[in-house]
């Protein structure tokens, strides 16, 4: 049965976000509101920003789902997302906006001031958030597809085409009051439903989450099979299922043993056994290192930061940031968590991303309230998918126009944002099977591996100098940007292999500070002769300045 309610509450999202994309255009009027909007936008005003560019597909859809398929283990993934902006907070929100710079590339050449670095830190931004844009519209085809039943490229151009509209006419002037508001449809998109879910789940005599023999199917369910994968039924029998393929099972009938899922109840509720290999350990400790260090090094993220009026607005930015993130992370653990009694069926299909679109009308039934919950759940995925767009592509929009095309315009920026969207756009539509989570999970790598030794070492060691600082981002960005390759786009690897490329930054982040540090040292002359005063530039609290 369709949902009435779910295309009418999409438009009515895009046609918000582009009424207050227009109203920004009024205001942006010079290169500088495009950019980093004039550098006047308050703390609280830019972590609202933030929380909505942040929280993206993979916050709003990919964190339930990874819940409901492997269980506690991944709750590192909100915890990482969360916690980055500590590390944020700590070593380089403050000196990065005291630094004026208006681009990553921009603040590599003030620091080091090497054109060649430049390059190299314009091609990073470029894949780190090319890489970071494909699932984000990926996951509105897939929702779109979902919900409303649409082909799967419909939902991805749509948010392409209303994304680039909105950077290409206001800029960042524009979006940070798209993203402002995006962020608190996000959060209530997620808690009023989930306040009617937990009501149900207590009506329903609170039903356990991992039952001793696994999940069970509460009534009579076909499941359509989208990825192939190997079950074992509980008759012992083991069926290979391919995409298209068709189970039927009964009410009571317990789900069967997907591979690589954690059906058992013990697998679901305890850490994964990390093997005499410590494979699972490695995983782990590889994935919070990413998390936590990948947001340093964020572009769109660290864009953000440029717009505040100074150093001390940038450190309170980023402690609201904390609290609103936090807040809402809470709640797709929840969604995770009910999917396994609710959806069980996602677990067989390989649909667990859609587990927070489905779950309300899996709940509550197909009635009034079953359907406006989850219409509303809709919206705000696809608010999702619109706020860390715009983000994304304001950022690559940002280098591609001043690096690229080298025109510092706003005509220029409006090409450069064009260009910026086509490629991902393009790259999605020729894409619809990856892993939110998983891809998202690769761009922090990457990010960890390539920005956040630069910045930390930039900003804090006036030892790095610029081939330090190249050799250590080629080795440890290149080697993450190698094992992303594999994993995305490699014959499917195991052991230790599979480890190594999955959740690369344990390795590639010691490489990278490795490498910096180390050819730094080898080449100390080559250190900017102006070196102490950019030092004290990025240090000296605004007050204190003459």
């Amino acid at each position: 049965m369709g949902n009435d309610y779910v295309v009418p509450a999409i438009v009515a999202v895009t046609l918000v976000t582009v009424g207050i994309g227009f109203y920004g255009l009024r205001l942006a009027r010079t290169t500088s509101d495009f950019l980093v909007a004039s550098r006047a936008i308050s703390p609280t005003w830019n972590a609202a920003a933030i929380g909505g560019e942040y929280l993206s597909a993979a916050s709003f859809l990919g964190i339930a789902g990874l819940v409901l398929k492997y269980g506690v283990d991944v709750l590192w993934y909100p915890v990482g997302f969360a916690a980055g902006y500590l590390a944020l907070l700590l070593f380089v929100a403050a000196p990065l906006r005291r630094s004026g710079a208006f681009t990553l590339p921009d603040f590599c050449e003030l620091r080091l001031g090497s054109r060649r670095l430049r390059i190299l830190a314009t091609a990073f931004v470029i894949f780190i958030g090319w890489l970071y844009l494909v699932p984000q519209l990926q996951g509105a085809g897939l929702t779109l597809a979902t919900v409303a039943g649409s082909p799967y490229p419909v939902g991805a151009l749509l948010v392409a085409a209303v994304v680039t509209a909105n950077v290409a006419l206001g800029g960042m002037r524009a979006i940070t009051f798209v993203q402002a508001f995006q962020y608190w449809l996000k959060l209530t998109a997620l808690a009023v439903p989930v306040i009617f879910l937990a009501l149900q789940w207590q009506a329903d005599g609170r039903p356990a989450v991992t039952p001793p023999d696994g999940p069970t199917f509460r009534a009579a369910t076909t499941v359509v099979v989208e990825h192939r994968a190997t079950l074992t039924l509980a008759d012992g029998d083991i069926r290979e299922v391919r995409p298209g393929d068709e189970l039927t099972f009964a009410a009571g009938d317990p789900v069967p043993e997907v591979s690589g899922v954690a059906t058992d109840a013990g697998d679901w509720l305890l850490p994964s056994a990390a093997g005499d290999d410590d494979r699972g350990l490695f995983g782990t400790y590889s994935l919070i290192l990413a998390t936590f260090l990948g947001t340093m090094g964020l572009p769109h993220v660290l864009v953000r930061f440029y717009t505040n009026p100074d150093g001390a607005a940038a450190r309170r930015t980023t402690l609201v940031v904390l609290a609103l993130v936090g807040a809402f992370y809470l709640l797709p653990t929840l969604y995770g968590v009910l999917g396994r009694i609710y959806t069980p069926q996602l677990l067989v299909s390989g649909q667990t991303d859609a587990v927070v679109v489905l779950l309300p009308g899996a709940v509550l039934g197909h009635g009034l309230v079953g359907r406006l919950l989850a219409a509303l759940v809709a919206a705000g995925a696809f608010a999702a998918f619109l706020s860390t767009s715009s983000g994304l592509l304001t950022s690559v929009a940002g280098v591609i126009s001043t690096d690229v095309l080298g025109r510092g315009s706003v005509r220029g920026f409006r090409l450069a944002t064009i260009i910026a969207g086509g490629v991902p756009t393009a790259l999605a539509l020729h894409v619809s099977g990856l892993d939110v989570s998983q891809v998202v999970g690769l761009a922090f790598a990457v990010a960890a591996s390539s920005f956040c030794p630069l910045l930390v070492l930039g900003i804090w060691w006036r030892g790095l100098t610029d081939l330090g600082a190249a050799a250590g981002v080629l080795a440890g960005g290149g080697a993450a940007i190698g094992a992303v390759l594999v994993t995305v786009l490699g014959p499917p690897l195991s052991g230790w292999p599979a480890t190594l490329t999955a959740q690369p930054a344990a390795w590639t982040v010691p490489l990278a500070f490795t490498v910096m540090v180390a050819v730094s040292m080898a080449t100390r002359r080559r250190a900017p002769a102006d070196v102490a005063a950019t030092m004290l530039r990025l240090h000296t609290p605004e007050a204190l300045r003459l």
